[in-house]
């Protein structure tokens, strides 16, 4: 049922745009999102690696981006199926020890496994690492199926779908722009980060979380999904390059996945492609707030962690306003 509360339009049907319209619905809001793509999720949330990793993030982000994300998985939890806890596993290639120590001095909350571990945790990588770091609070979903719930989850709460970015703002008690750099028009200080991506379906291998392979140059990520899918990508791209993915790219994620396991030689190759994402120069989310007009933005690589938080953000600053 649509609630009674201040009518609300969110432009952008990404992550931070269905989790904003769908707590705002939870709410008592009635709430329409507009969406300018094909489907909702048209952008860089659809490339996502969908891992609820806060105490990995803490490598490379500020404390803040750990503490508003420790709720994440807890949340996606509770409204999408198919949330997965079994923890991150980083492991690195024998020439590149150091970045797995490193990785251990900037991080916490993990455990230092040896190789009998490892072999436990994934029986498929049995004598194929010395050493890992396991991080066991961390989950992981599937980006696209955790978009596809939030869909279905605002229109139980009788919110509206517009796949029409020409919908009219002036009706509305509140307008929320989650276009991502659709808004670098306002938000001049926004800049892109591109994200690289493969899937490949490979029986041969199994695991039962993420796996990240550390590199000096690039961190890779290869994350299991359902019927023997894997999702193989690369976080931090400094580039607005909107392309599809590189010869340099695929090459490189393909040998990580080799490296991981040879076995992945003979996977099929499902899908290639990348995104862009939108940043701040801090690489931190924020909700911004001019009149009755909000913007949720710079989800860098957080979208999936972030978006929870950021979303209760926008909520505080609208119902507080209405009490």
């Amino acid at each position: 049922m649509a609630g009674s509360g201040p009518t609300i339009l969110i432009q952008g049907g990404g992550v931070s745009g269905l989790v904003t319209a769908v707590t705002l619905a939870e709410g008592g809001a009635r709430v329409t999102l507009s969406e300018a793509g094909p489907r909702i999720g048209s952008g860089a949330s659809w490339y996502a690696g969908g891992m609820l990793a806060p105490w990995c993030e803490a490598e490379a982000a500020p404390a803040e981006v750990t503490r508003d994300s420790l709720q994440s998985l807890s949340w996606w939890a509770d409204h999408v199926p198919g949330v997965v806890r079994n923890g991150s596993l980083v492991v690195a290639p024998p020439r590149d020890q150091v970045e797995l120590s490193r990785f251990g001095r900037r991080t916490s909350h993990f455990e230092t496994l040896g190789s009998a571990r490892i072999a436990e945790l994934e029986p498929d990588l049995e004598g194929r690492f010395d050493h890992a770091l396991y991080f066991p609070e961390e989950g992981h979903v599937d980006p696209r199926c955790a978009l596809s719930g939030l869909r279905e989850r605002l229109l139980t709460l009788g919110g509206k779908i517009r796949l029409d970015s020409s919908v009219k703002d002036g009706s509305f008690d509140w307008v929320i722009d989650c276009t991502g750099l659709n808004a670098r028009e306002t938000e001049t200080n926004l800049r892109g980060v591109r994200g690289e991506m493969i899937l490949v379906r490979c029986p041969e291998v199994t695991l039962h979380r993420p796996v990240r392979m550390l590199h000096p140059r690039i961190p890779i990520y290869i994350v299991p999904r359902a019927q023997s899918v894997f999702m193989v990508g690369a976080t931090m791209v400094e580039s607005d390059d909107s392309r599809e993915i590189t010869v340099r790219a695929m090459s490189e994620l393909l040998n990580a996945l080799y490296t991981l396991h040879p076995a992945f030689a003979e996977a099929e190759i499902i899908e290639a492609n990348a995104g862009v994402r939108p940043s701040y120069p801090d690489n931190v989310p924020r909700v911004h707030r001019d009149g009755q007009r909000l913007s949720v933005n710079g989800m860098y690589r957080h979208g999936f962690l972030l978006s929870p938080a950021r979303a209760a953000e926008a909520a505080g600053i609208i119902f507080g306003d209405q009490a």
